[in-house]
């Protein structure tokens, strides 16, 4: 026979767990103990970083003084934003005390809860199995274990330790409990709402191109994340989406979990409402929001809705003002993705900001990434525009061909007059379309140009290049500047 490990950990948790049948009535006799199968429904909405949970329990409350131990809060609820009332009889609760109980029931905690009493220690002998018990005294449990046998201090645990009791003051699971005063005596519907950290929501998209670039389907997951320490069973779920203001204070160092992944795929897309200044998505079935799961759920579907591919070429201020000649060779040309969110393109929803992955199918039909960007939360009748990455065939030179100073001093306007060549080169077997964005500082005249340009705002100059296929075009022009 083996000699039993030298750890506590994973023998005690057997006698813990034969300890806990008994335990509802350890703490306080006086307790009626509320779990999960009182629970009729539950309502969680969900905020950027934290939620609104609402619980509604069928409960047999007795008339006069009550202390109710409503078992399976949330483990980060905010205890100051507890609220219970009665839903059969409205205002017949007063209370005086809420005690959220977080100090867990682990081998940990209990040993804690020892310090300075006695527990007993059951030795195994390797070579007989034979038993045998000594009493101990805890005198510490903050950095390892140190007893006080009967002739002797030891570290550690030689054997499997046995409790007689669980402390009152531990709880197997998170528990906020109520006092208070109860002025009628029958069996009733009582809410629980409070405020808690530890669940969150994000939104994510994923758009598929079509061949010719020019529509696209898109559908939206929100993908909820819950390690706020309990579960939240055939939950009614909502979302709000928006900036809402919350006072900082000192936060809690996060939980560590071990998230399970569901996807659970809704059968429509979730309805919204406006919500004050924000927005409202609500689920259209119950769905279980497990303890330390991630969870995704369908937001939205769009088919064939309208998209532009645009290229563009974006310069810089700084060489407006001074000589530079060679400005960059082989510059790349970016390329970004837009679309209308309005109705007649098949959307018209309110887009929680999030992440669009965009996906193109090659010609054996496969989906590629062919790039992401991130979206702020988007009203409705909106443009989308998305920068997805950078163009490899189509590629620009550019450099100053000419700058002089016309006029400069102490406390006067300093004028300049430059002159630029952009060329443009497509490599692919088709046409394409480049857009020139310039941005010119200060008060800025164009003299000369290749092409005519649109003063798209009071510091950019725009120019729209066409470019054949496997050729190259030059866009120059001369521009006065003066600071």
């Amino acid at each position: 026979m083996h000699a039993m490990p030298r750890s506590f950990y994973s023998p005690s948790i057997i006698l813990i767990l034969s300890l806990i049948s008994g335990y509802s009535h350890a703490s306080d006799s006086r307790e009626q103990l509320s779990a999960l199968s009182d629970q009729k429904s539950v309502a969680v909405t969900i905020y950027s970083n934290f939620a609104l949970v609402k619980d509604v329990r069928h409960i047999d409350l007795a008339a006069g003084e009550f202390h109710l131990a409503w078992r399976d809060v949330s483990a980060q609820i905010k205890p100051e934003t507890a609220l219970l009332r009665s839903i059969s009889h409205p205002g017949s609760i007063t209370i005086h005390e809420q005690n959220f109980n977080f100090d867990l029931l682990t081998p940990h905690n209990l040993l804690s809860k020892f310090i300075g009493q006695t527990v007993s220690i059951v030795k195994t002998n390797p070579a007989t199995g034979i038993e045998s018990k000594e009493s101990a005294q805890v005198l510490s449990n903050s950095d390892g274990v140190v007893l006080r046998m009967a002739d002797r201090i030891e570290t550690g645990l030689p054997g499997r330790i046995i409790f007689d009791k669980v402390p009152g003051n531990l709880r197997d699971r998170p528990t906020l409990v109520i006092d208070g005063i109860h002025a009628n005596n029958a069996a009733q519907f009582l809410e629980l709402s409070y405020l808690t950290d530890g669940l969150s929501w994000k939104a994510d998209y994923v758009a598929e191109l079509h061949e010719s670039d020019d529509r696209l389907d898109l559908s939206g997951w929100v993908t909820l994340t819950n390690t706020s320490g309990t579960s939240y069973p055939n939950a009614k779920l909502q979302l709000v989406a928006g900036d809402v203001n919350r006072v900082q204070r000192e936060m809690a160092a996060p939980m560590a979990f071990r998230a399970k992944v569901m996807a659970d795929v809704a059968a429509a897309p979730m309805q919204q409402e406006a919500l004050l200044e924000y927005h409202l998505y609500s689920l259209d079935r119950l769905t279980t929001i497990a303890e330390n799961q991630t969870k995704q759920v369908a937001l939205l579907t769009a088919s064939a809705v309208p998209a532009t591919k645009e290229l563009m070429l974006i310069g810089q201020h700084y060489y407006y003002g001074a000589n530079q000649a060679e400005l960059g060779k082989k510059l790349k040309t970016d390329v970004y993705l837009q679309f209308d969110n309005q109705e007649s393109s098949h959307l018209g929803m309110p887009l929680p900001q999030g992440i669009v992955r965009v996906y193109k199918r090659d010609k054996s039909g496969n989906a590629q990434f062919v790039g992401e960007d991130r979206i702020e939360h988007t009203p409705k009748n909106e443009k989308i525009r998305l920068k997805l990455g950078q163009s490899f065939d189509v590629t620009a030179d550019k450099k100053q061909t000419d700058f002089k100073q016309l006029s400069s001093g102490n406390n006067t306007i300093n004028r300049s007059e430059s002159a630029y060549e952009i060329t443009l080169k497509n490599a692919k077997k088709e046409a394409v379309a480049v857009t020139v964005q310039e941005p010119i500082p200060g008060d800025w005249k164009i003299v000369e140009e290749s092409l005519p340009h649109q003063k798209t705002s009071s510091n950019t100059a725009t120019w729209k290049v066409n470019i054949a296929a496997e050729s190259a075009t030059t866009l120059s022009y001369r521009v006065q500047v003066k600071f």
